[in-house]
């Protein structure tokens, strides 16, 4: 329902431009705003208005009208004064409360229905209808971002996105908890990954810069019809998940490029831990210290150049080479050779899925 500070608000800029006093009022007579802070109408005159057939009425300076909405009656609106003016004022307060009602009403409508939407809650048949009545365009591309808050300040957030995307372009942002925001957005048919990533890190500088809030932010793939919109809804899910797991350090998760992580996020974790202790045994790195850590990573980034993953590390190619070759003391995996460093890097991946689902039980 829309709230009586929008009404008020509405009224007073009314007021400011016509110098003709307004007063709204429920079906039962009670104010709900104005610009008088009392008006020569008894509560009997105005349930006796309400009630009458009539759709406009003028007792005394007061010129009274209805607003509707399907049907049923929610506001009394009086426009106080002589001149010849306030009948005209008072039905322009009146169709401007009523197109808020129903904006406001639609807006509503539209967070509803597509919260449903991606929650697979709706036939098939009720999401034509709906976007038809909603005037939402059935057949165009679009894409589900999904933005993660870790703070209280979610709402603005919310806001900010709101601001950066509009219904008006055929974006639209909703929301499914106190956590996460859901921007539903339109794209071109062929919109290319680049576009749709440079997107999502425009969302995360945006946020950072002006709620001083750090997000992570996923990408579904881009649909064609809005019937599929929860498909993109739940990778974009999926890659969040996968985002925190296997590339913690990148604020920006597409589905597309999730890669082996997305293949270890389906696997059964029982089978996860029998890989690990084949792999392993009684000697899982599961503390790796920053150093090392840092060494790996940059060390498979570099196709296991010894030379080149030195000089980017600032350290002489023989610590390197040490390095690695405690890691081979430790797992009897030898990093420099492919099948051997490709078993380390899947088996930590995977040992990394199991600590998250231990962690979220």
């Amino acid at each position: 329902m829309i709230t009586n500070q929008i009404i008020q608000t509405s009224i007073d800029e009314l007021k400011a431009i016509t110098k003709v006093d307004l007063c709204v009022f429920d079906a039962l007579g009670v104010q709900v705003a104005g610009t008088l802070e009392k008006i020569d109408l008894s509560s009997n005159l105005l349930r006796d208005f309400a009630n009458s057939p009539a759709d406009s009425q003028v007792i005394g300076q007061n010129h009274l009208l209805k607003i509707y909405d399907e049907g049923e009656l929610l506001f009394l609106v009086v426009a106080t004064g002589y001149s010849d003016d306030v009948y005209m004022v008072g039905k322009i307060a009146a169709s401007q409360i009523q197109a808020l009602v129903i904006a406001y009403k639609e807006k509503i409508d539209r967070n509803s229905f597509f919260q449903n939407l991606i929650l697979d809650n709706m036939l098939l048949v009720d999401i034509y209808n709906r976007a038809k009545k909603l005037r939402i365009e059935v057949g165009a591309p679009r894409v589900v971002y999904l933005i993660e808050s870790q703070d209280e300040k979610d709402g603005m957030v919310m806001e900010l996105l709101k601001g950066m995307f509009t219904s008006q372009t055929g974006d639209y942002v909703t929301a499914v908890d106190e956590n996460n925001v859901i921007l539903i957005k339109s794209v071109e048919t062929d919109a290319s990954v680049k576009a749709l990533e440079h997107v999502a890190e425009t969302i995360v500088d945006m946020i950072s810069a002006e709620a001083m809030s750090n997000v992570r932010v996923s990408i579904g793939t881009v649909v064609q019809e809005l019937k599929d919109i929860s498909k993109s809804y739940k990778e974009a899910k999926m890659a969040m998940d996968v985002g925190k797991i296997f590339y913690a350090e990148n604020p920006v998760a597409a589905y597309h490029a999730l890669g082996i992580g997305r293949l270890i996020y389906q696997l059964p974790v029982n089978l996860c831990k029998m890989f690990i202790e084949e792999i392993f045994g009684d000697k899982i790195p599961t503390e790796l210290d920053d150093e090392t850590l840092n060494t790996l990573n940059k060390f498979f980034e570099n196709n296991l150049n010894v030379s080149e993953t030195a000089r980017q590390l600032y350290v002489h190619r023989n610590t390197l080479v040490y390095r690695i070759e405690r890691i081979q003391e430790s797992t009897g995996l030898n990093l420099r050779t492919f099948d051997d460093a490709l078993t380390f890097k899947i088996a930590m991946m995977v040992e990394a899925y199991v600590k998250y689902l231990n962690e979220t039980i």
